[in-house]
């Protein structure tokens, strides 16, 4: 696919995976249309790699009326859009299941899955009328498995791989594709909070960022409908699709204890 002057729409833009999608597609001559709820770090994205046809706009995905709002400024400026990638997404709560509050559990969702689906339905129609486009949704390899202290975030990721598989079937005969994502162990800031989530980080995250932007712009314009890339992507892919449920738990837990405080589990282990 020739993506000069192609028009794509990347949310989550300001840092990380986002940040990296903005530079393979203006490298490739696209024009960008790019999100963030970070405004001084979205800036600095459109400081890197935008034009002066770049359209930038700092909100939450979580909030409908503003990415419709930004979905209409996208159309009016370019007439069309070509590309929505939903990348922007939040590590949540990073805790087990009964310590998540409900607050927590719906923030995380109302980001992960809710932007995904905003970002979906705003860009969409357009997409539709013109018999042409891509939406692309970053799910994660915690989409594949559930993960300890990812229990909100996992339950996001795989609502987000339930929603495209879904649309792709909905959108056949229609022109237009839609596209899951599921990274591993990519190295960005989604994890630097905190020293466990340091931890957890540094042990874990090793793919760059570009590295996956470039495999997956690369895999895009192929028509790959799901796209799994990443550290340790392929063996957590064949270890959802074939092994026993009870023996990937036990797999998953065993892997990521070292980097876990345990005392939350300690208060309820037999």
């Amino acid at each position: 696919m020739n993506l000069k002057d192609k028009i794509v729409v990347i949310t989550g833009a300001g840092s990380g995976m986002g940040r990296a999608y903005a530079k393979v597609y203006a490298e490739a001559g696209a024009h960008l249309a790019l999100n963030d709820y970070n405004a001084s770090a979205l800036a600095e994205t459109v400081a890197l790699y935008g034009n002066p046809q770049t359209i930038s706009c700092s909100f939450d995905v979580a909030d409908r009326s503003a990415m419709f709002a930004f979905a209409e400024q996208v159309l009016k400026t370019f007439g069309r859009v070509d590309i929505v990638i939903n990348n922007a997404g939040i590590l949540g709560g990073f805790k087990p299941v009964w310590e998540l509050t409900p607050s927590e559990f719906e923030r995380t969702l109302s980001i992960n899955l809710g932007g995904v689906v905003n970002g979906t339905q705003a860009f969409l129609p357009a997409m539709l009328k013109a018999q042409s486009g891509q939406i692309v949704n970053v799910s994660s390899i915690f989409g594949l498995i559930g993960a300890p202290n990812h229990g909100d975030y996992s339950a996001s990721k795989f609502a987000v791989r339930g929603f495209t598989e879904a649309l792709m079937t909905e959108l056949q005969e229609t022109g237009v594709t839609a596209h899951l994502v599921h990274p591993g162990g990519i190295a960005t800031d989604i994890c630097k909070i905190n020293g466990e989530e340091q931890a957890f980080s540094k042990h874990y995250l090793k793919t760059s960022a570009e590295d996956i932007a470039y495999h997956v712009r690369t895999k895009l314009s192929k028509g790959s409908a799901k796209i799994v890339y990443g550290k340790d992507s392929l063996k957590t892919w064949l270890a959802s699709n074939f092994m026993p449920l009870k023996w990937l738990a036990k797999l998953v837990w065993f892997d990521i204890k070292p980097v876990l405080d345990p005392s939350p589990y300690n208060k309820v282990r037999r």
